[in-house]
């Protein structure tokens, strides 16, 4: 594995890290019936997580431990902005994947990197919907907004 490899999964996995600290916020401020949603998708970012770790360990490259805490960037207080959040989350977890693709070298981080990245975007059109964003889902997941 190259040192882009390891350098766009390492980044990718640091995403993982967060998603995986911020859907508990989400998990305790959402809707109840948002519950089996919350369990999956905290599963899904978990197995994502657990297999970048598993691949850059293969390599013998440096794996880094998350952070101590990942505060939101708004104040999570109610179902509302706990929907947000996951928004968030699937929005800078594809942000970071598409990273990844754009930034490896090889086809197997590029595959993993295409896999990840239609798996955020699936959630996180799951959550536009839930908002009632219309359309729920953006031409190029992924892209940073430009300001």
């Amino acid at each position: 594995m190259s040192t882009a490899d390891q350098s766009a999964l390492t980044a990718a996995l640091n995403a993982e890290y967060a998603a995986v600290y911020a859907y508990g916020v989400i998990s305790a401020y959402a809707a109840a019936d948002r519950n089996q949603i919350i369990v999956d998708f905290t599963a899904a970012h978990r197995a994502r997580r657990d297999a970048t770790i598993d691949a850059l360990k293969a390599t013998g490259a440096s794996v880094p431990g998350p952070a101590a805490a990942y505060p939101p960037p708004f104040t999570v207080n109610d179902p509302i902005p706990a929907a947000k959040l996951a928004v968030t989350v699937e929005t800078d977890t594809a942000i970071a994947w598409r990273s990844a693709i754009e930034r490896a070298d090889s086809p197997a981080v590029r595959r993993t990197g295409t896999e990840a990245l239609t798996e955020c975007s699936v959630r996180l059109a799951t959550w536009q919907k839930i908002l009632g964003t219309n359309p729920a889902t953006v031409a190029f997941p992924g892209r940073p907004t430009q300001s």
